[in-house]
């Protein structure tokens, strides 16, 4: 089982090390919860009930443990402020749907944000979910 009290320390500081680099307290954050699994199906079900819980994710990826093992992972991801108590939302909400399959929680990452730039990775609108981006499926 997680410690979530660890979770919350950690957090915290992840938060204030943004916040102390310059990072912009006012901008949207991509939360980026990382999930690993050595069963690549139970994985897939951990994806597919946090996807029924309102979250994006993304695509699984396979790597190999520090003893050769296959090892599958993906993130469940949202955008939201930087805030702690949103955060902590979040882990409560997701890390009983890993625990229910045995997956591994990795923490949570997330990208500076510049507060003097118009642009960030995703575009000048600075929206991760974009729906005019979507691609209009082919019909040939």
């Amino acid at each position: 089982m997680t410690d979530f009290a660890e979770l919350q320390t950690e957090t915290r500081e992840i938060i204030s090390d943004l916040l102390n680099d310059g990072s912009d307290p006012a901008a949207l954050y991509i939360i980026e919860h990382h999930v690993a699994h050595y069963d690549f199906d139970l994985l897939e079900k951990i994806a597919v009930d946090a996807f029924k819980a309102g979250y994006e994710v993304s695509e699984a990826e396979e790597f190999e443990d520090d003893n050769g093992k296959p090892l599958f992972c993906f993130d469940i991801i949202s955008e939201v402020e930087l805030k702690a108590e949103i955060i902590d939302a979040q882990q409560k909400e997701i890390l009983p749907l890993i625990e229910k399959n045995k997956g591994i929680y990795d923490g949570w990452g997330t990208y500076f944000e510049d507060p003097n730039s118009d642009e960030d990775e995703y575009g000048n609108d600075g929206e991760f979910f974009d729906e005019d981006e979507v691609e209009e499926p082919r019909l040939h």
